[in-house]
């Protein structure tokens, strides 16, 4: 038989991604990473050069264009693939990454007369200038009794939809008056590959509130916060929504003479990065917490009841997997934190060893700092670098090391950054399981768990629970790849089905990661007290809050 494929692209933090996988076995036979030629815009605003405000995070929309443009018809080429036997299309996307578009469905910031405007641009996931905002719409909720604040852990985030989208037309009114429409840039993804408006329920649900029985908030809701928002959802956020797996529409002919594929391929409705690795990990059944590493940690479970749990991103009925509610939690920072340490505060003499050896700065840290025992560095470390999403969801909490002497290596600071990213992850699994959420298994994918295995050991011995580790390098691709094969359907060579697309398509390594019962012990220990510096800094004490206030003070 003539095989089939279908293509996973994956737009992440920095870069974005094109994935070709034989629909039949899963095999990966191609893949390609475009850089953003923008990248993360955190500085000035490209052009003008104006500098942009602590905490904010843009991007350029045609970036996301350039790996269409890029990866696509190089993963064909590298392949020798035929485009007419790539079925269908799958894209995923950090979230919430939202853009304002004028009526053309154009960004408005690639318009002349906004281009110098910061409030016209991308937000990326990670922008947190609208904490103010966040923290207005949690109070009114929580004084108002709304129903659908106890479905996102008591808390929504500046990271999310309706926060970013107030801040615009609190600090930009016009721009926000300009804006025809806001998107979430994977549903804008797919109506550019398209020319159809359509919304998929993963973003709809947790990023904007959206409920599958109940819709969005009321509009009395958003007239109480702001009387100009009262109408946001059904205007600013109009469009049907879909379901996850869904056919969005069929690739049109500008973007088939784009990406070379053919007119007419399928292609799915957009996803959540995090959210398409679970099916690609063999994930498409309850009790199983699948943790989604990368610069940040997206943690994802499966369940047949929706039950209110502290910190948790959000409950969605067919959020991950449908036929089941979704759960998210998640670190707002994890790779990133390591990444930090390497390329801002490792001292020079660090890094001319591992140049002599010819080794990564992360290869020589983790190396050193396999040699210690849990408690042996006397450090401790809060892992909220870039602010804590769970389970107190307030982008204004910061980092901090205690244990610090004039004898600390740069192994012993790695390892505590480390030790402190697993403690996080433990906080949120108990802050399910008191919630009512069972969780029997743990699974682990992205780059993190392939590249560092002593980090994978310690979530293992800090957590008390064996790891799976996910056997694809690029598994949020791979699922898009699925859910891609899903919108072609079987009557195409398909899929019916997520689950049945997983069970062919999906595969994790024969290695697992057991904790050591001497070690876990130990880190009970240090979990008891990194759980005693979480409250306090966390609950009771806001000096991290004050500090970034007189931050902003200072600077603006």
């Amino acid at each position: 038989m003539k095989k089939q494929y279908a293509l996973g692209i994956d737009y992440g933090t920095a870069s974005g991604r094109a994935l070709l996988v034989d629909i039949g076995s899963g095999e990966e036979l191609a893949t390609h990473v475009t850089e953003y030629p923008h990248g993360v815009i955190d500085q000035t605003l490209p052009g003008s050069g104006l500098r942009l405000e602590p905490d904010w995070a843009l991007q350029h929309p045609d970036d996301y264009i350039e790996v269409l443009r890029r990866s696509v018809p190089a993963v064909l080429r590298a392949a020798g693939a035929d485009p007419g036997s790539v079925i269908g299309v799958g894209i995923d996307f950090t979230a919430c990454t939202m853009l304002p578009l004028d009526a053309d469905g154009t960004p408005l910031c690639l318009r002349p007369e906004w281009r110098d405007r910061p409030h016209s641009w991308t937000k990326l996931w990670k922008h947190h200038a609208a904490q103010d905002e966040a923290n207005r719409i949690n109070e009114a909720a929580a004084r108002r009794g709304e129903a659908f604040l106890a479905r996102y852990g008591g808390k929504t985030s500046s990271e999310w939809m309706l926060a970013k989208a107030w801040q615009i037309l609190n600090e930009a009114p016009d721009v926000y008056e300009a804006a025809d429409l806001f998107m979430e840039a994977a549903d804008w993804v797919v109506m550019r590959m398209t020319g159809s408006l359509v919304r998929n329920s993963c973003t709809a649900g947790y990023k904007a509130l959206w409920h599958k029985g109940d819709g969005y908030p009321p509009a009395d809701f958003l007239a109480a916060l702001d009387p100009r928002l009262s109408d946001f959802y059904e205007t600013k956020l109009r469009g049907p929504i879909a379901p996850l797996g869904a056919r969005a529409g069929g690739l049109s002919g500008e973007m088939a003479e784009l990406t070379g594929l053919r007119p007419g391929t399928a292609v799915a409705v957009g996803n959540i990065d995090a959210h398409a690795m679970v099916p690609a990990v063999g994930v498409v059944s309850p009790g199983k917490l699948v943790l989604a590493m990368g610069t940040s940690t997206c943690h994802l479970l499966l369940s047949e009841r929706e039950a209110p749990a502290e910190g948790i991103c959000g409950v969605v009925e067919d959020g991950i997997v449908p036929g089941y509610y979704g759960y998210e939690a998640g670190q707002s920072a994890v790779g990133d934190i390591f990444a930090w340490y390497v390329d801002e505060a490792v001292p020079g003499y660090a890094q001319l060893e591992a140049a002599e050896a010819g080794v990564s700065v992360h290869e020589l840290l983790e190396t050193k700092a396999a040699a210690y025992e849990p408690g042996e560095t006397g450090l401790l470390a809060l892992d909220w670098w870039n602010g804590s999403r769970s389970v107190l969801m307030n982008a204004d909490l910061s980092g901090l090391i205690v244990g610090l002497t004039l004898q600390t290596k740069p192994e012993e600071i790695y390892r505590a950054l480390l030790e402190a990213t697993a403690f996080g992850t433990r906080c949120i699994i108990e802050a399910l399981a008191a919630g009512g959420v069972a969780i029997d298994e743990l699974y682990a994918c992205g780059g993190l768990p392939r590249r560092n295995r002593l980090l994978m050991q310690i979530y293992a011995d800090a957590t008390g629970r064996e790891i799976r580790i996910a056997d694809s390098a690029e598994t949020a691709a791979l699922g898009a790849a699925m859910f891609g094969a899903v919108a072609a359907g079987a009557e195409r060579g398909g899929y019916a089905t997520i689950a049945d697309a997983s069970r062919r398509m999906a595969r994790v390594r024969e290695e697992t990661f057991k904790p050591d019962r001497g070690r876990a012990l130990v880190y009970d220990r240090l979990y008891d007290e990194y759980i005693r510096l979480h409250d306090w800094f966390g609950r009771e004490e806001d000096m991290m809050k004050r500090l970034k206030a007189l931050k902003r003070r200072s600077s603006s």
